[in-house]
């Protein structure tokens, strides 16, 4: 699940100060559910900039709507008849949603009001833990189901470094070593010789923007003046 957090009060306010009126979109799936933007949190947040425009003698105007998913073109839809009315948008989504809302309206400036925080995994109630980078090159096979681009402070594909102590990392002694519980665990399954094996570092062009197209799908043609 991707997860959020809300960004600081200041900044939020200060990216809106000079407008008057203000849509703030929350999104209705992961972000709602990590309890970042979901509709409760544009609610709460609607009211914070309400009441501090109000003491700053510079009154706002804000609206609030939560979709589907901001992800999707399909749920933006029954924003066109909402936008026009505003001078600006302010999404609770993910940086794709931030970014979809604003190809669809190119003309209004749309400003994030959360930080996205990466594919985490839901431990408890408010409390996530990033497993997944999404690197596009996934070693989980190799490395007994654990991330070593995610659990490991270095990000090493190969690993360890000359910095595990006991089990813990040399940055942080409460994180614990990657590359030794990756050990750990391909010892406990037999497949030790894993650790062997050299995963060649991620290449420059893995790190621009990535298209995935699944296998029997093809990308569609542009449709005229997009």
């Amino acid at each position: 699940m991707i997860v959020a957090k809300r960004k600081p009060f200041e900044e939020i306010k200060e990216m809106i100060k000079d407008y008057k009126k203000v849509l703030n979109v929350g999104c209705g799936t992961c972000v709602a559910v990590c309890l970042a933007g979901g509709e409760k949190e544009v609610a709460v947040l609607n009211a914070e900039i309400d009441m501090a425009r109000k003491l700053d003698n510079n009154p706002i105007e804000i609206g609030a709507k939560t979709v589907e998913r901001q992800c999707d073109h399909e749920y933006l839809e029954e924003l066109d008849n909402i936008v026009g009315g505003y001078d600006a948008i302010l999404s609770m989504a993910c940086g794709v949603g931030i970014q979809f809302l604003a190809e669809r309206f190119p003309d209004k400036p749309v400003f994030p009001g959360v930080d996205t925080c990466g594919m985490s995994a839901n431990q408890a109630v408010g409390w996530y833990e990033e497993r997944c980078r999404s690197c596009g090159k996934c070693v989980l096979g190799m490395t007994a189901a654990i991330c070593p681009v995610t659990m490991c402070a270095k990000g090493l594909y190969n690993g360890p470094c000359g910095g595990t102590n006991r089990g813990s990392c040399e940055i942080d002694t409460e994180q614990p070593c990657a590359w030794f519980r990756i050990y750990e665990r391909l010892e406990r399954q037999g497949r030790l010789d894993n650790i062997k094996i050299y995963t060649a570092p991620v290449e420059w062009n893995d790190q621009v923007p990535r298209t995935l197209i699944q296998p029997g799908y093809k990308k569609p043609e542009k449709a005229e003046g997009s």
